[in-house]
């Protein structure tokens, strides 16, 4: 079974608690919005995993198919959620393809972000079976200010190489946009 990469062409925003930089109690997430052409982009490739798991669970016909790994939450627009552990964390470069390893870089809920992923399929020893989401890297495009995987070996050059360069984002010089309500300064 191949799997695709699938890079979003513009920024997405960041939805909701976003551990991006540095790991919470449970690892790192980070959930987004993507655009139904993305959801085109996965269905077909999820139906071809299912098919495969099908395959390979004990008993299909006692096997449970877990739901999509992407959530509809308005017309044509889909919350996808990302998880890793430290040893697959996927590159996160800037949008000349720096690579960033600042922690207390303000990766929140509202920031625009590139993603390259791609889906996979698992089954569960109770034949529980489904797809997820896996990263294989992120461009930060923008910041906001307020608090709020088997990657493969991707090099940091290969992840900027997928994106290429966009305006926005530069970890020597973070160009954070302060929220509406936000009177804080932000300072590097």
């Amino acid at each position: 079974m191949s799997r695709s990469t699938i890079v979003t062409k513009e920024p997405v925003v960041l939805e909701g608690y976003q551990a991006v930089m540095k790991p919470s109690q449970y690892g790192y997430s980070l959930s987004a919005i993507v655009p139904q052409d993305i959801i085109d982009q996965l269905e077909p490739d999820r139906n071809q995993s299912l098919e495969w798991c099908l395959t390979r669970v004990k008993n299909a016909k006692r096997a449970v198919c877990k739901p999509e790994p992407w959530e509809e939450v308005s017309k044509g627009m889909y919350k996808v959620k990302f998880s890793w552990k430290d040893e697959t964390k996927p590159p996160i470069v800037d949008t000349e393809g720096t690579l960033v390893t600042d922690e207390n870089i303000p990766v929140y809920g509202g920031a625009t972000v590139k993603l390259a992923f791609y889906q996979k399929p698992y089954i569960m020893k109770d034949d529980t079976y489904g797809t997820s989401l896996k990263l294989k890297g992120i461009q930060l495009v923008s910041l906001q200010a307020g608090a709020g995987i088997d990657t493969g070996d991707m090099s940091a050059e290969a992840a900027a190489d997928l994106f290429g360069k966009t305006e926005g984002f530069v970890a020597a010089a973070p160009n954070v946009t302060p929220s509406a309500d936000d009177d804080e300064t932000v300072e590097f």
